[in-house]
């Protein structure tokens, strides 16, 4: 495992956020957080990044606990994309890209050549290397979202955290962007809103519902036709994809 969430509670003055969520990652996957508004997936997110500080509970990371981690050692390791991540400046591609070498250097350190190689490796993964010197205020959503990402991957991450990356995307791009997460060699933990998006590229799912866990496991296990009656508030009907094998939801009238 590399993340080890254990029995973790947030609350907000005297509102209850999570209660007790306990789960593990395997090394390489694609985890999904799905759940309805308000159910506590951002939350999660920013507990397990090490942006909050849990109010029970505990994440550890390869068996730390990261309140005993220098928030240097976390970054240096935990990328996070937040859900509506902003850069006002009118910065090339590339000088976004090469803030996420920040956790790896020191003070008075300069540039250096294995900082070159990461941000070069993090452009080309994210499909970005022709966009490299494009004004930020030019990109579409789509590539303002993969630069994000390529900022992240600049960090060399092992673990890669995205809060909702495809929400005001259009199709094509959230398509992408999916498959570039899928394709990554570390693992990823995701929130989506799309369930059939989940269950086409997620290895496993957990689905929160009012600060809980109640469903965890591969795609066919979770995304039953009860669960999204009792969860979601859906009448749907959930089938075989007979072009990739994972669950596709239809919805009901």
């Amino acid at each position: 495992m590399s993340i080890s969430v254990e029995n973790l509670g947030w609350k907000i003055g005297r509102k209850t956020i999570l209660d007790g969520v306990s789960f593990e990652t395997r090394p390489g996957e694609m985890l999904g957080l799905l759940g309805p508004n308000g159910s506590g997936k951002t939350s999660l997110l920013r507990l397990i990044a090490g942006l909050k500080t849990p109010h029970a509970g505990r994440v550890l990371i390869e068996g730390r606990d990261i309140r005993e981690t220098a928030r240097r050692a976390i970054a240096q390791r935990v990328a996070f994309v937040e859900q509506h991540a902003a850069t006002n400046a009118n910065l090339q591609v590339v000088d976004v890209v090469k803030l996420g070498r920040f956790p790896h250097r020191w003070m008075f350190a300069g540039w250096t050549a294995a900082d070159d190689v990461a941000v070069e490796e993090a452009l080309e993964r994210a499909g970005m290397s022709a966009k490299r010197h494009d004004g930020w205020q030019s990109l579409s959503g789509g590539e303002k979202q993969r630069a994000h990402i390529a900022r992240a991957l600049a960090q060399s991450p092992r673990e890669l955290i995205l809060d909702e990356p495809t929400n005001h995307l259009d199709v094509q791009h959230q398509i992408g962007l999916l498959r570039l997460v899928a394709g990554l060699p570390v693992t990823s933990i995701i929130a989506l809103h799309d369930l059939n998006h989940a269950a086409m590229f997620c290895d496993r799912l957990i689905v929160l519902n009012h600060g809980r866990i109640v469903a965890f496991g591969s795609p066919e296990d979770v995304l039953t036709e009860d669960l999204l009656r009792r969860v979601f508030a859906v009448d749907a009907r959930v089938e075989a994809s007979a072009h990739h094998g994972r669950p596709h939801i239809h919805y009901l009238r």
